[in-house]
């Protein structure tokens, strides 16, 4: 359609005004070709006639549909032109308060002047992985784009922020910075994000300051990279600075100021830190009170420092390095306050009593006569000499602001460097995004140098946008498939030509500043030579001193006064000195002669585009122009090298007055950022974008029932489009859009709102038909009506008369007889049947009384004998608690006596030990003995006469030994005899008692029916038999005392026998040293032989004849067989004394460890028989129980029990096993006080006749002594012997351990016997109730019998619901039962919670065994299993449900069965017997509570994921009410996601078969339903937060169809809940404030009764997120009417005292508190079966 035809009637265009740039008119006739007036109706009712040239008409831009209006993306209207943007920027801005919208790739950016609720850490978490174009524009939107275009495409990135002063620019970068922080954590220690963050108060506070257009205008430009690693994430960052204005340091303009580090400085001054800088208040120093400004309103200078020196230390800054830099910054103030004066004949001069200047040389270190010197002298160098030249007060004053300059500068310089090395960590950069905060294009009043530098930075930033526009541009028709045509676009590369070329302004500024004597005049007059034929170099008319430049935004005028100084940058060499040769290190080293690379921070060369002009000397330096432009040149090489995206920032108002909005300021800004431009290039091809789908979806109305029906959608747009516009050249086919060209897509909205109006009359044609006819049809029946009663009363009328009254009136007496006679006959009935009522009621009420009574008095008898019964239970648990406490604390008090005998066991080892010192010193005497013997070489004659003596008396001696070993042989054999007997007799006694014991487990079952016949005969037995047990208990431990007694007496003697013996083997060791002074008597050794063996003869015998005396009696005949070896010829031919005085050592210490052991074994028996007796009195107790318990039962069922005994026999057993029990312990007792009376006896006798044989040997030493040589030979035989002795003793030890396994053993038959008792005890239970069954069944004797026979014999198992399982197979069960238990396995076939309940089973039979280790060991391993399931499998859905439910149903259990009464309440009888006995499990019952808390998180995080992608595309995208659609224009900001990639479709129905399939399992499971509804309540939560905070980030949501959408969408969740029975969970409370929010968006919202309305039902939500809602309504159909922003007032208003939450988003994080009620299982244990599949054919039921 061609664009004339839109020039109808009611259309609306947008035509030029003074104030407001543009203002709407309506056309008030149709415009046909040739007219030339276009007939207008302005907005106020006033006509005007737009002239037109009738050959070539010029109309006036169209205005957008209303519908089209306040779009997020500028792109999207179908008219592209300058007022289109304005208004669509001013309805966003001022009525929705929304300050961000899209214009093709850039983000414009509307300062509001506002603090908004819309940058918190929600917000950045909401935009964080969405795709650019589906929320709301955002600064974190483009933040978000670059990041994930850099991960995607490896590509470094670049955000360009650019706009004039007060525009947010440094916000804006500041937040995008933040963004990165946030989304991509560094995961290190240093936190280099927070120190990238960190580094803004830095440079803003010495790079910022206040001017009229901004508080904190940046002035300087930064480009910050931030650089990632592999994994994106931050690992440093890097800033480069472009052009400060160093000017701001010595002026200021009116009501601006200085750099803000100056005055945060001056406001610390009274600090300590800060007294040596001397410091004034800030309106005293010159350079800070220029502007006369020197606060800003809402800002705290002292605050702010506070924060700068904070993120000095955070950034690693040390407090020297900020103690130098706030010297510098001292030092510049006091030099601007250094007073030079005028001295005449163009001299000057600075005090030397200056203070400031004396503060100054002292902060920095300089000398004063130099400075003052060179400030007011200047050194000329001439050709033959060097002048000293003094200078006029301005040079001077000139000089000492230069000096000031160049210190900031470098001090500027020297901080970004150091902050610049905090920001660099370790690690290889993979990647960056460079922010760049630069200035936008300026023009002023005055435009000096500053102002030509940044406008010809931004020509060049210009034209990098305008090429990478018409690149995307081409791009996005390559993809698309449309014949791409070339589009004509600004190019300002003559500008840039202009400046920088040869001869250009740059290149002839340069050349001028090479002249000493060159000024700005003659600067400019070049300027005028050579550029004067450029179109775009300009000269004033009006003015000398400056030029024109045509830039790309505008025509600006720059003054040409400073150019040349400021270009230069000249600092005296002179001052430079004296600055180099400061004492202070930090100043000196800025002025060190070194070539720095001013281009980058990084040493980066950059070629600059022409050839730079080397200097002569040291004054001819590299000009500002120059370094600007190469540091220029580096950045565009940068950005070339990145992928950029834009922001631009638009001041509103020059007042900084909050969303006031100023179209010519907006107008003049967009047409220097680019806007404009950008949407000149998209206007000239095909502007208007839609997808297939959207068009769809909108302009089905307009489609016929043919187009409709076909299932091709795509082909379906094309056949409608084609049959709409008939020039195809308006719209293209791409391959998943439609490009339309300007003004089409408001011809179809056209199209669309005709047909609307047009079914609108329709309907309304057809409803007020209806409303008419149903109108008159009331108003026919009405008249009908009227006229029947006006007839009727006409007909009475006529038809009444006298006599017809008269009739009338009989029959109303004869009718009020009548029925006055039929009340009273009801009457009487009525009262005769309530009597009858009355009386069978009072009857009834009377019985019932009598019977409740009978009932009360019954239960008072019945409580009585209740609470009777349960005191004797109480009873005797205490009472056997009570026995159980005696058994410990005697078991510790004989623990208490064998430390005491192992005490002095060691003290015996002592003496021992002293006794070995004791042996050592008489070796030493016996060495003095050597000396002697040398003397007894004189005595050989005499000793030749006493061996004829001696050898007389061996042959008698040895005569008598050989009859007492003759004697002790056959006393051994007797005594082996005895022992084979006793030992005998000992197995005979315990087989017997072995056979008793399982005789009577056999007889234990039959005991119960014989105790009840005999209950009271038996209880006086028992009784006798405690008091006569309790006898013989006490008459043992007075035995066993003097037992004791005995036998310390004799270790006593023991151990005086062991010292002679000890004294005895001391003098015979000492023989052997004697060997060498018996050399001598080698010729004589033949006749000793025989004379000492007979000797040797006599004294073995005698050995032997006393070892055989010790040790006859008291051990076995092995050991005596032992010490008398059997080859005794051949001892008796060694004849080796020694060895029978080792012999008798040995025999010594065998008695003494057979004494002990005998102690040991004698203590042990009494013990044993002290349990048994101790066993058998505890079984007495509960016969005794059980026999008072039974004592009340009624007398049929004690005769019928007493006709079942007469068939048992089994007490009168019980009775005579018991009496051959004490039979055998009076014999044992017996034959140990035989045994014990024998040791005495022996010991005594052994004693004397020691003693006699010690005093013969005595008298016999001294021969002895003259035999040594011999007995050293005999020694070495006794060695042998020893060996042998010790392997007997060994034998004897094996015995001993025999014996104690022996006692080990019986003590286990002991402990299962036992366990076996308490199993006869729970048989005795079933039998109480089988007694009890037989009760009911006693009527008939016959049928009683049978009972018994067909029950008795087959008694049916009764489990205790407890599994055994040996300690081996732990690692087994916790393997099967948790670890590698699947959900889909055998999990599916099984009961719910039977793992937990297997567990407990098992937990139930360590606490049964009193197993302390085992119980610990199974609870470790099963919460350790657990844990460790439940990390290997995190995001396993279904199995963390299994141990959610497993975990709470164990914790169910412990808490259940633990005996505490409030758990124990509605328990089952069997389940309070079942309950834990021995151990409290609550620290295992708080670890499994903290660790099912764990697994609920972690379960609730994984339903979460897998629900959220699904949350808003089926809650608020997905169409669930058909036919009421809502799409709109998008444009095509969508850059981040492949629109030919097929993504999974999400709808409610979706999310409803989620919450079914979540429900589903937790319930297949056994989760307990409390739990479930936690979980659902979380979920739900979850959706409607997920919905309302994307509400609030995208207006297209923000409609009354998404409201229709979204109330349906929770009535489906609603209706689900009901089904599954969930309406309890409070699950659909929480989606309250998203059903208000839908609730708001349908709501009439123009009146103040609307707007109290909405602030009484809107209570969930609070009035920021109400007032976002209000702003952000956006109208689908022409038939809607925005808010208006009056009413958005009202209810702000209203909602003023409202309290609560101040944040726009809702936390989606938040949990609620889960809690774990306490619910009773009534599973009973003893019935559960373990399925084979299982795998715990281990475990065992008991």
């Amino acid at each position: 359609m061609a664009l004339l035809e839109l020039y109808t009637e009611y259309n609306r265009v947008w035509i030029p005004d003074a104030e407001h740039v543009w203002k709407s008119a309506e056309i008030m006739r149709d415009f046909h070709f040739g007219d030339n007036v276009l007939e207008l109706l302005l907005e106020d009712a006033t006509e005007h006639y737009y002239p037109v040239e009738p050959s070539k008409p010029q109309l006036p831009p169209l205005r957008n549909p209303d519908i089209l209006v306040g779009e997020n993306d500028l792109t999207a209207l179908s008219y592209l032109h300058e007022p289109a943007v304005l208004h669509n920027l001013k309805v966003r801005f001022v009525e929705s308060r929304i300050i961000y919208t899209y214009c093709g790739i850039i983000l414009v950016a509307v300062n509001p002047y506002k603090q908004l609720p819309i940058y918190g850490d929600a917000i950045i978490h909401a935009y964080s992985g969405q795709n650019m174009g589906d929320m709301d524009p955002h600064i974190f939107a483009v933040a978000e784009e670059a990041y994930k275009q850099m991960a995607r495409n490896h590509k470094n990135q670049s955000i360009i922020v650019s706009g004039e002063s007060g525009a947010g620019k440094t916000v804006s970068a500041r937040y995008a910075m933040r963004y990165f922080a946030v989304v991509s954590k560094s995961g290190s220690k240093t936190r280099v994000e927070d120190k990238v963050l960190a580094s803004n108060p830095i440079t803003e506070a010495i790079g910022n300051a206040k001017t009229t257009r901004n508080d904190n205008s940046s002035r300087f430009g930064k480009y910050t990279e931030i650089s990632f690693d592999r994994r994106y994430r931050i690992i440093g960052a890097n800033m480069r600075t472009y052009l400060l204005e160093k000017s701001r340091v010595i002026f200021q303009a009116d009501n601006e100021r200085n750099y803000h580090i100056f005055y945060q400085m001056c406001s610390c001054a009274q600090l300590s830190e800060f007294k040596n800088l001397r410091l004034l208040s800030a309106d005293e120093f010159r350079y800070t009170c220029f502007g006369g400004e020197i606060t800003i309103e809402g800002v705290d200078d002292k605050k702010d420092m506070e924060e700068t020196r904070r993120t000095f230390s955070l950034l690693g800054l040390k407090e020297d390095f900020q103690s130098d830099v706030f010297k510098v910054l001292a030092a510049i103030l006091h030099l601007g306050n250094v007073e030079i004066k005028n001295s005449g004949d163009d001299k000057s001069s600075v005090p030397p009593s200056d203070p400031h200047l004396a503060v100054f040389c002292e902060l920095l270190g300089v000398s004063t006569g130099g400075l003052v010197r060179w400030l007011c002298h200047r050194r000329i160098v001439l050709v033959a000499e060097t002048v000293v030249k003094p200078v006029p007060k301005h040079q001077a004053v000139n000089a000492r602001d230069a000096l000031a300059k160049q210190i900031y500068a470098h001090l500027f310089d020297c901080i970004i460097n150091r902050i610049n090395t905090a920001l660099q960590v370790p690690g290889k950069q993979h990647a960056f995004i460079g922010v760049l905060d630069i200035y936008g294009f300026e023009t002023f009043d005055i435009n000096s140098f500053e102002q030509f530098c940044i406008n010809y930075a931004n020509e060049k930033l210009q034209q990098q946008f305008n090429l990478h526009v018409f690149k995307l541009e081409q791009e996005e028709y390559m993809k698309e498939d449309i014949p791409w045509t070339l589009i004509d676009f600004y190019d300002n590369q003559p500008v840039i030509d202009l400046i920088e070329a040869k001869m250009g302004i740059l290149d002839l500024l340069n050349e001028e500043c090479l002249f000493p004597q060159g000024t700005d005049q003659s600067w400019l007059q070049k300027l005028y030579n050579y550029l004067d034929a450029n179109p775009l170099f300009e000269k004033p008319r009006l003015s000398n001193e400056a030029f024109v430049i045509q830039h790309f935004a505008d025509k600006v005028e720059y003054q040409c006064k400073g150019f040349l100084e400021k270009n230069r940058d000249a600092l005296y060499e002179e001052l430079i000195d004296i600055m180099r040769a400061s004492k202070f290190p930090f100043l000196a080293n800025f002025f060190q002669e070194e070539e720095q690379n001013t281009l980058s921070i990084k040493g980066v060369k950059v070629r600059p585009a022409r050839p730079g002009v080397k200097p002569a000397n040291k004054q001819l330096r590299t000009s500002v122009g120059d370094k600007f432009c190469s540091s220029l040149s580096l950045l565009m090489e940068t950005l070339n090298a990145t992928t950029p995206h834009y922001v631009r920032c638009i001041k509103p108002n020059d007042e900084k007055l909050p969303f006031e909005y100023d179209s010519r300021r907006v107008v003049q800004q967009l047409r220097a950022c680019g806007v404009l431009e950008t949407i000149r290039i998209s206007a000239q091809s095909y502007p208007s974008r839609w997808t297939y789908i959207e068009f769809y979806s909108r302009y089905s109305i307009l489609m016929t029932h043919q187009e409709a029906g076909l299932s091709d959608k795509k082909q379906t747009c094309k056949d409608v489009l084609q049959r709409l516009i008939q020039d195809s050249n308006q719209y293209k086919f791409g391959r998943t859009k439609i490009f339309f060209r300007a003004g089409q897509v408001a011809y179809l909205e056209k199209l669309r709102l005709d047909r609307l109006r047009g079914a609108c009359v329709t309907i309304q044609k057809h409803v007020r038909g209806w409303s008419q006819r149903r109108k008159y049809m009331r108003m026919r029946q009405a008249a009908i009506i009227i006229q029947q009663y006006i007839r009727g009363k006409r007909t009475i009328r006529k038809t009444v008369s006298a006599a017809t009254l008269k009739q009338g009136w009989a029959s109303l007496v004869i009718q009020r007889y009548w029925r006055g006679y039929r009340m009273r006959q009801i009457y009487h009935v009525v009262r005769m049947a309530s009597i009858t009522i009355q009386a069978f009621t009072r009857g009834w009420m009377a019985r019932k009384r009598y019977k409740k009574m009978m009932e009360e008095q019954k239960a008072l008898v019945l409580q009585k004998y209740a609470r009777a019964w349960l005191a004797r239970r109480r009873f005797q648990t205490m009472r056997r608690l009570v026995l159980n406490v005696q058994l410990s604390y005697r078991v510790q008090q004989l623990r208490k006596k064998i430390d005491e005998q192992n005490k002095e066991n060691r003290g015996l080892m002592e003496r021992l030990t002293s006794l070995a010192n004791f042996h050592s010193q008489t070796m030493d005497r016996l060495q003095g003995l050597e000396t002697q013997l040398e003397k007894s070489s004189n005595q050989k004659t005499s000793l030749e006469a006493r061996e004829k003596k001696a050898k007389e008396d061996a042959s008698l001696t040895i005569s008598q030994l050989q009859n007492e070993i003759h004697a002790l042989t056959l006393e051994k054999q007797n005594l082996e005899k005895k022992f084979e007997a006793s030992t005998k007799e000992a197995k005979e006694s315990f087989d017997q008692i072995k056979m008793n014991l399982l005789e009577e487990k056999e007889n234990e079952a039959r005991l119960r029916k014989i105790a009840e016949n005999n209950i009271e005969l038996q209880r006086q037995d028992h009784e006798k038999e405690v008091e006569t047990l309790k006898e013989e208990i006490k008459r043992l431990k007075e035995e066993r005392v003097s037992l004791q007694r005995k036998m310390e007496e004799g270790g006593q003697v023991n151990s005086d026998l062991q010292e002679q013996v000890i004294q005895l083997t001391k003098h015979v060791k000492a023989i052997p040293e004697l060997r060498r002074d018996l050399n001598n008597m080698q010729n004589q050794r033949n006749n000793m032989d025989r004379k000492m063996k007979e000797q040797s003869e006599q004294a073995r015998a005698k050995m032997t004849e006393i070892t055989r005396q010790l040790l006859g009696g008291v051990v076995e005949e092995e050991v005596l067989l032992g010490l008398t070896p059997d080859d005794s010829e051949q001892m008796y031919e060694v004849e080796d004394l020694l060895k029978a005085f080792e012999g008798m050592q040995k025999a010594t210490r065998i008695l003494e460890n057979h004494q002990r052991e005998q102690k040991e074994s004698y203590e042990t028996q009494v013990e044993g028989l002290k349990l048994k007796v101790d066993h058998l009195q505890n079984e007495n107790s509960k016969l005794q129980n059980l026999f008072q318990e039974k004592s009340n039962v009624n007398e049929n069922i004690r005769q019928e029990v007493s006709r079942l005994s007469s068939e048992n026999l089994v007490l009168p057993e019980l009775k005579l096993q018991v009496s051959e029990l004490q039979r055998q312990k009076q014999e044992l007792e017996v034959h140990l006080e035989e045994q014990n009376r024998e040791l005495a006896e022996k010991t005594e006798e052994i004693t004397n006749i020691l003693q006699k044989k010690i005093q013969e040997e005595s008298s016999q030493r001294r021969h002895f002594e003259e035999k040594a040589e011999v007995l050293e030979e005999v020694k070495r035989d006794l060695q042998g012997k020893v060996e042998d002795l010790q392997e007997e003793n060994d034998h004897l030890k094996r015995q001993c351990m025999m014996e104690s396994e022996a006692k080990s053993r019986l003590r286990q038959e002991a402990s299962q016997l036992t366990a076996e008792n308490m199993d006869f005890e729970e048989q005795l239970d079933q039998k109480d109730r089988l007694i009890k069954k037989l009760q009911n069944q006693i009527k008939s004797l016959e049928t009683s019998n049978k009972a018994k026979q067909t029950t008795a014999p087959a008694i049916p198992k009764d489990y205790l619901g407890m599994l055994e399982y040996k300690r081996d197979d732990e690692s087994k069960l916790i393997q099967n039962i948790i670890l590698d238990l699947k959900p889909k396995g055998v999990v599916v076939n099984m009961i719910p919670g039977l793992p937990a309940y297997i567990l407990f089973m098992c937990v139930r039979h360590a606490d049964y065994l009193n197993d302390d280790a085992k119980l610990k060991s199974l609870m470790n391993a099963t919460i350790s299993a657990v844990k460790k399931v439940i990390m290997t499998h995190l995001k396993d859905f279904e199995l963390l449900s299994l141990w959610l439910s497993n975990t709470y149903q164990l914790l169910n259990c412990l808490k259940q069965y633990s005996g505490e009464e409030e758990f124990m309440k509605q328990n089952t009888p069997r389940q309070k017997k079942n309950c834990l006995q021995n151990f409290d499990l609550s620290e295992h019952r708080q670890i499994l509570s903290d660790l099912a808390i764990h697994i609920y998180h972690q379960f609730i995080t994984v339903m979460e994921k897998t629900l959220a992608p699904a949350i808003v595309p089926g809650m608020l995208e997905h169409e669930s009410l058909q036919g009421i659609s809502s799409m709109k224009p998008t444009g095509f900001r969508k850059r981040s996601n492949s629109i030919y990639e097929d993504s999974e479709t999400y709808t409610i129905s979706f999310i409803i078969q989620q919450l079914s399939h979540f429900h589903s399992t937790m319930s297949q499971h056994g989760m307990e339903q409390g739990l479930i509804k936690q979980a659902i309540k979380q979920l739900f939560f979850l959706v409607g937060a997920t919905t309302l905070n994307n509400i609030m980030l995208r207006k297209d949501m923000c409609s009354c169809r998404k409201g229709m959408q979204i109330r349906c969408n929770i009535s489906y969740l609603e209706e689900w809940l009901k089904e599954k029975d969930l309406q309890s969970s409070n699950a659909i409370d929480t989606m309250r404030p998203l059903s208000q929010a839908a609730w708001l968006l349908q709501v009439n919202k123009s009146t103040d009764d609307d707007a109290k309305e909405i602030t009484e039902k809107c209570t969930e939500l609070n009035s920021i997120q109400i007032v976002k809602i209000l702003n952000s309504y956006t109208p689908i159909d022409d038939f809607e009417k925005r808010v208006a922003s009056s009413f958005v007032r009202k209810v702000q208003s209203l909602l003023q005292d409202r309290e609560g939450s101040t944040q726009l988003m809702l936390d989606t994080d938040y949990r609620f508190q889960v809690m774990f009620p306490f619910c009773l299982s009534s599973q009973a244990l003893e019935l559960l079966q373990v399925p084979s599949s299982l795998q715990l054919g281990f475990l065992t039921r008991i």
